[in-house]
């Protein structure tokens, strides 16, 4: 399966505990415009905001339960 790749415009993603660990920039989007990797902890909140494009990620589902 092939990721098709998208320009960093979207400033809304939804995503799902399949896509965790969540970092900004995603798998899908080029990297030939896109900051350093940055790990960003959406679990807790169900939310997270890039700090460096301002992309808000929505967890789909809310935050995801610790297990304990």
């Amino acid at each position: 399966m092939s990721i098709r790749q998208t320009e960093n415009k979207q400033r809304r993603i939804e995503i799902t505990a399949a896509d965790l660990p969540l970092h900004c920039p995603t798998p899908s989007m080029m990297l030939w415009n896109a900051h350093p990797r940055v790990f960003l902890p959406i679990e807790k909140t169900g939310e997270a905001l890039c700090p460096y494009c301002g992309t808000k990620y929505v967890l789909k589902g809310g935050r995801v339960g610790s297990g304990h």
